[in-house]
């Protein structure tokens, strides 16, 4: 039996120079659940309108299941993408959007009840309507895995502190890992922060991803790393999304953490090689990657 997982967040249309693509970390990482097989949900709305109807067909081009998808008077979403450098991608998130209003129910209460894990993150929470609910569902959950996915200017770490307060499962970058130790007055190095979220909060998982560097999780006091993936880099837009995905896969089926950490980083480095976000794949893509 396929483990159940939920998504919190955004789904939105990045529209980059060369055209508009289908993305939002959190469809992402929902479709890349469900491509490895796992039973994902992704909770979200979209506008009642024509990109709002897109959207959805093309999710559910995938197979994925869009039952907790809401459809509201608020348009859809859109974010103007700059891939000029394609190391260093800069968003404009419009707003309002759909998401920003995700009501809670008792269908999506019991719906996180059921499932062995929920995924949520900064941007999808950056309106207090869509920030009530998930803090209304989060007691709820098994297992709470926390993407920080920073979008200045649309987070506020006071709010960053009361979703720390029931993580277990912290997932940040580099750039990320600074504003991290700039806040709570931590050594800049990735040690300090991981013992002092971990002494601070109930966070007792922290990945942190490297871009082309690879990753480093720290687990139940030791710290793990992995070099990654070389690759040709198409666009990086997804990458972090992916890696998160193949942790949580490998992370619930309790695979040892090198060997977690290792699955993880081969699957963000393939993304990479993609264009867009959410690529259709099989696993059996993967064995192309190699060190």
């Amino acid at each position: 039996m396929s483990h159940k997982v939920l998504v919190f967040g955004e789904m939105l249309w990045d529209c980059l120079p060369e055209g508009d693509v289908p993305g939002g970390a959190s469809m992402n990482v929902a479709l890349h659940l469900h491509h490895l097989g796992f039973d994902s949900h992704l909770i979200s709305a979209v506008g009642d309108d024509i990109l709002g109807k897109k959207l959805l067909n093309h999710f559910r081009s995938f197979g994925a299941a869009d039952d907790l998808i809401q459809i509201n008077e608020y348009p859809t979403s859109r974010v103007i993408v700059d891939n000029k450098d394609i190391e260093n991608v800069k968003y404009d998130i419009l707003s309002p959007a759909a998401w920003d209003f995700v009501k809670n129910s008792d269908t999506l209460k019991n719906s996180v009840k059921s499932s062995d894990a929920l995924v949520f993150g900064t941007l999808g929470v950056r309106h207090s309507k869509s920030l009530q609910t998930l803090l209304e569902l989060l007691p709820h959950a098994k297992l709470r895995i926390f993407d920080a996915n920073l979008r200045p200017p649309y987070y506020d770490f006071e709010v960053i502190e009361k979703l720390l307060g029931m993580t277990e499962v912290l997932k940040i970058n580099e750039d990320e890992l600074v504003a991290f130790e700039d806040y709570f007055d931590i050594k800049p190095n990735p040690e300090s922060i991981c013992q002092f979220m971990s002494h601070h909060f109930p966070v007792k998982t922290i990945c942190i991803t490297l871009g082309s560097k690879g990753a480093m999780v720290f687990h139940q006091g030791e710290l793990f790393q992995d070099a990654g993936f070389r690759v040709k880099v198409k666009d990086t837009i997804g990458a972090g999304d992916a890696f998160l995905s193949g942790f949580v896969k490998s992370y619930l089926e309790k695979k040892p953490m090198p060997e977690t950490l290792e699955f993880a980083c081969k699957l963000g480095a393939f993304v990479a090689s993609q264009q867009g976000g959410s690529p259709n794949y099989k696993l059996s893509d993967l064995e192309k990657i190699s060190r």
